[in-house]
């Protein structure tokens, strides 16, 4: 999954989650969300694709044996500082990223996997042999080959149903955290 569709579940997710409680994402709240939404990216990416130092760009932290206990003790950290909804918001979207990523076999290629989940019982084959530019490059080109099927139609139809509301709820939450630099400028510039 891209970076953008991961950014996108975990702001819808987090956004209903906040409004059920009766509150709007903040700016550091939306901050949390960006940071654990891409979280497992950048750390299994990088380290298997550019240092070959993971098997895999889905190993140790897209494990479930990595991604829970990591995010429940984010929790309780940001909990501690007084910061529960950062830390919620961390958590849920980088709980999310796990099988958003399953789900994005079925959408795109027809494949479906949990196996990339279970590090490191089940250790995942090493895809970075390019480098990471490399690596990035070939995963981009085979995105735009499969944008050119018919079976993209679906996808990019999901695509813009998931980033138009994403975008619908971050407008109506006040545009967090660009709202807040906003104010900053117009506090320095009065």
């Amino acid at each position: 999954m891209w970076p953008w569709e991961h950014l996108a579940v975990g702001y819808v997710a987090v956004s209903i989650l906040f409004r059920w409680h009766g509150r709007r994402v903040g700016a550091l709240d939306a901050v949390a969300v960006g940071v654990g939404a891409a979280f497992p990216d950048l750390v299994d990416k990088p380290l298997a694709w550019a240092f070959d130092v993971l098997p895999s760009g889905t190993s140790v932290a897209h494990s479930v044996f990595v991604a829970v206990p990591l995010a429940v003790a984010v929790w309780f950290v940001a909990a501690r500082r007084d910061r529960r909804s950062v830390g919620a918001a961390f958590a849920v979207s980088y709980l999310l990223h796990l099988p958003s990523d399953a789900l994005y076999g079925p959408l795109t290629d027809g494949g479906f996997s949990i196996r990339a989940f279970l590090w490191p019982f089940v250790v995942g084959s090493g895809e970075g042999s390019g480098g990471f530019a490399g690596t990035v490059a070939h995963y981009f080109l085979a995105y735009l080959q499969f944008l050119g099927t018919p079976e993209a139609v679906e996808y990019l139809v999901f695509e813009l149903f998931l980033l138009g509301t994403a975008t619908v709820l971050w407008v109506a939450d006040g545009a967090p955290p660009l709202d807040a630099v906003q104010r900053f400028v117009r506090r320095r510039t009065e």
